[in-house]
């Protein structure tokens, strides 16, 4: 009876959480999707001993499964804080990780577009405020997967050297928003490679720049390979600059963009 006795004190001792067992460590740092590959991401895009945080504030809507993975539609909308300075779109486990940078001037800090998508993964929003903290927005969708690794179709029909850079936009009121808001919408005819198709080298729009009639910077756009071919971007503003907007840009091969009385 005494043998029983201290063989059940030493199993209570050992499965005890008291009895001086560190828990396990988090391998996602806090992450709210649990994904293991956000603590690499936060190092590689994040500067050390910047402040980065979660926030529900900045909101990233995509669609639960990517029906076509080269086209995914997403909007990211970081209008719910004060002074956002930059927003940086990113998918955990894309080959290529960063998808766009965008700096808003005169327009919100929201954006929609499409991207290519090579696996089912997170994607984030991760939203800079003046005073220098990385609001990070998070949303998880699903794919069968492998629209980074494979040609678009202006590439494969060979059209894209015929069209390359022509810009077509539309103007409307944005809806559900404020008497004069504006929505720009544009396409930019690009093929927007990878370079990770056998025989096809990265080629990409590399900076696009939205400005109003005096020249006035209004935003900047910086798009990375897993941007879509002929990527669509929508901008919110919430009351339409008066007069003509321009696009101005290039790709990573020096092509321009200029288009003017948008």
């Amino acid at each position: 009876m005494f043998q029983q006795v201290i063989r059940f004190s030493l199993v209570f001792v050992l499965l005890s959480p008291v009895a001086g067992f560190a828990a396990a460590p988090d391998l996602t740092e806090g992450d709210p999707l649990e994904s293991t590959v956000w603590p690499t991401l936060k190092k590689e895009f994040f500067p050390p001993n910047t402040p980065v945080e979660f926030d529900a504030r900045v909101k990233v809507e995509v669609p639960k499964f990517a029906d076509d993975a080269m086209n995914v539609p997403v909007t990211v909308d970081a209008s719910a804080l004060p002074n956002v300075k930059k927003l940086v779109i990113l998918v955990d486990r894309n080959p290529i990780r960063k998808v766009l940078e965008f700096v808003p001037e005169g327009v919100k800090p929201s954006l929609s577009f499409r991207f290519k998508l090579e696996q089912a993964s997170p994607i984030r929003a991760a939203a800079l405020t003046s005073d220098g903290v990385w609001h990070v927005g998070s949303a998880q969708i699903d794919a069968s997967g492998g629209g980074c690794t494979v040609s678009g179709a202006s590439r494969k029909d060979g059209s894209w050297s015929k069209t390359l850079n022509q810009v077509a936009a539309r103007k409307f009121e944005v809806p559900g928003g404020q008497q004069g808001s504006l929505r720009l919408r544009l396409r930019v005819l690009h093929p927007m490679d990878t370079g990770l198709v056998a025989g096809i080298p990265s080629f990409f729009i590399k900076q696009m720049a939205l400005k109003d009639a005096d020249g006035k910077l209004l935003a900047t756009v910086y798009p990375f390979e897993p941007v879509s071919e002929n990527p669509l971007f929508s901008f919110d503003f919430d009351q339409a600059p008066a007069g003509p907007i321009s696009l101005e840009g290039k790709d990573n091969n020096g092509n321009l963009i200029a288009v003017r009385g948008l």
